[in-house]
């Protein structure tokens, strides 16, 4: 028989997490998932990028990246 004194009894001595807090826990997330949804959205930022830089290569293969691909092979 187990007795009120017997720390396996006790609830709260094997679980750290109270049923409320984890309660609390979620109804806090729902509500500030519901805020952050009512939010107003802002404009996309667009790049300004002029003729010359849209047609220029942006892609270099220097040293280093031939040395990480070198090491990343299969």
């Amino acid at each position: 028989m187990k007795t009120p004194q017997d720390p396996s009894c006790n609830s709260a001595a094997r679980n750290p997490l109270q049923r409320r807090d984890i309660l609390k826990t979620l109804g806090l997330g729902a509500a500030g998932a519901a805020a952050a949804a009512v939010l107003p959205v802002g404009d996309e930022a667009q790049a300004m990028e002029s003729p010359q830089e849209q047609v220029k290569s942006r892609y270099r293969e220097t040293e280093h990246v031939k040395r990480f691909y070198a090491l990343n092979r299969l």
